[in-house]
């Protein structure tokens, strides 16, 4: 049963490559993905650290595709980029405090919940991966190198992570 599920998973999001998007400040694909590693890795029961990994990746995309959203409707105010980050990081990260999976005593790393830690950790990755395909992109004439660059970058440096978490948690 287990194989079939993950089949369809990777089904899923082969075909997510396939269907064609608009470009935007940040790509919508880039968002399924995040979101779908977030549901992989809980359910194959990933550690926490992994899983905030992808978690802050996910808030970090959502905010980036709600400004870029926002921009393209010219419906701009004051401090909207703050506001968006304070309600997005909210409304994740607060039910998971109410629902007690965050906050746990012996699920920490470095002192700190390990789910916050990694949901910190992934923001950083996944706006250095932005910072760096938008470098590499300047490198090459404002051109990719290769096709789907902007969605592989951020993946590629989250799995990277992922494995470094998972070498320094695993039991």
């Amino acid at each position: 049963m287990t194989k079939k599920y993950l089949k369809y998973i990777l089904l899923f999001t082969t075909l997510l490559f396939l269907i064609p998007t608009k470009v935007l400040a940040f790509c919508p694909v880039c968002s399924i993905e995040v979101g779908a590693g977030v549901g992989l890795s809980r359910w194959l029961k990933i550690d926490d650290t992994i899983t905030g990994l992808w978690i802050g990746a996910f808030i970090i995309s959502l905010i980036l595709w709600t400004l870029g959203w926002l921009k393209n409707k010219k419906w701009n105010f004051k401090g909207d980029a703050i506001v968006i980050f304070l309600v997005y990081y909210a409304i994740i990260i607060i039910p998971l405090y109410y629902k007690e999976i965050i906050g746990h005593p012996l699920n920490k790393i470095l002192g700190i919940d390990k789910l916050l830690f990694g949901i910190g950790v992934g923001s950083i990755v996944f706006l250095i991966s932005i910072m760096l395909y938008n470098y590499l992109k300047k490198l090459n004439q404002g051109k990719s190198y290769f096709k789907l660059q902007k969605i592989l970058t951020p993946i590629v440096l989250l799995a990277i992570s992922s494995l470094i978490f998972y070498l320094i948690t695993k039991k």
